[in-house]
């Protein structure tokens, strides 16, 4: 039996926040003194730039305080470091590793060999997820690849396992399979609700459950507030509510009646935009995965947005520690 350091796996499609909610989702886990890490795998650097940090090296470092007094580390995962971490862990080629490296053949492996960078990634991962004692976390969020790829990114090291018969690597791969597919691993999938990033969320879960891998929450970000009553609505709708109306409304309370236009305007394509989005409520409510609304906040994201989306999320994704058989 093996005591799993819960991992919950962020993906999206571009543009949804994807950075952003897993950022918030491991405020949220680092409560009550926990230690959590944040782990990227793009090479972006999102997340240093998220946190207003120097740029992440390949090393585990504290960056931020989670709710209630928890911390949170980063670590943004290098193919190339990571490569030589595995050479030496599992084939003490220590120096032989950085004269490979020197000669620019670990370069080329990570870069043409189809599949290598994947693997290397979700190995990191899965050595921090099976650590024990001081060194270990509480739990491990993965800022990971867009929601097309996510699929082929999780399930590379049984693809690996397939090809390789026997030895180290094959046990390596399915043992990182075994991780990936364990009920302490979530996969969650960021959207907004617009016709295609919710789409292609429906598409992602489908490739996921057809792979066996754990899907979690759906998290729709960015989630517009009603500003306009049921009332008004029926009344723009009926041509009560025309110009003439809001122009005597502003003069009744000293405004300019101006500004009647404008705000009819501002006011249909609010509930135009309403409408699009209680559409694709509807549809991604249908996805059979539970669903996580978060706010757009509209002033940007700062650690005061982010602890305010971690707050919302607190309550929907669980830290329970889960034994799995390995």
């Amino acid at each position: 039996m093996t005591l799993w350091t819960p991992l919950h796996v962020v993906t999206g499609k571009g543009g949804t926040g994807k950075t952003t909610v897993a950022a918030a989702l491991a405020t949220s886990l680092a409560a009550r003194g926990r230690r959590v890490l944040l782990c990227e795998v793009e090479g972006r650097q999102g997340i240093a730039q998220l946190f207003d940090v120097a740029p992440l090296p390949y090393e585990e470092r504290r960056i931020a305080t989670g709710l209630d007094g928890g911390a949170v580390h980063a670590l943004a995962i290098d193919p190339e470091a990571a490569l030589l971490e595995y050479l030496q862990m599992f084939y003490r080629l220590g120096r032989a590793g950085k004269a490979l490296d020197k000669f620019g053949i670990i370069d080329f492996a990570t870069t043409i060999a189809p599949g290598v960078r994947d693997v290397l990634l979700t190995g990191k991962v899965y050595e921090v997820a099976r650590r024990t004692g001081a060194d270990r976390y509480d739990a491990i969020v993965m800022d990971a690849p867009p929601t097309g790829r996510i699929t082929r990114f999780l399930n590379v090291n049984h693809e690996v396992a397939g090809l390789a018969k026997v030895g180290p690597i094959k046990r390596q791969a399915e043992s990182i399979m075994q991780l990936m597919r364990a009920p302490s691993t979530q996969v969650h999938l960021v959207t907004v609700l617009e016709e295609m990033p919710v789409q292609e969320t429906l598409d992602g879960i489908a490739e996921l459950e057809a792979a066996e891998l754990p899907v979690g929450r759906v998290l729709l970000n960015l989630v517009r507030p009603e500003l306009v009553t049921a009332p008004t609505r029926d009344a723009l709708d009926a041509g009560r509510l025309d110009e003439t109306a809001v122009a005597a409304a502003l003069r009744s309370v000293s405004l300019s009646p101006d500004a009647a236009g404008p705000l009819l305007a501002q006011a249909r394509a609010h509930v135009e935009r309403q409408v699009l989005q209680e559409q694709q409520r509807e549809v991604i409510g249908d996805c059979g995965r539970p669903v996580v609304e978060l706010p757009l906040l509209g002033d940007g994201v700062d650690q005061g947005a982010l602890f305010e989306l971690a707050r919302v999320l607190r309550d929907t994704i669980g830290t329970s520690t889960q034994e799995t058989t390995r």
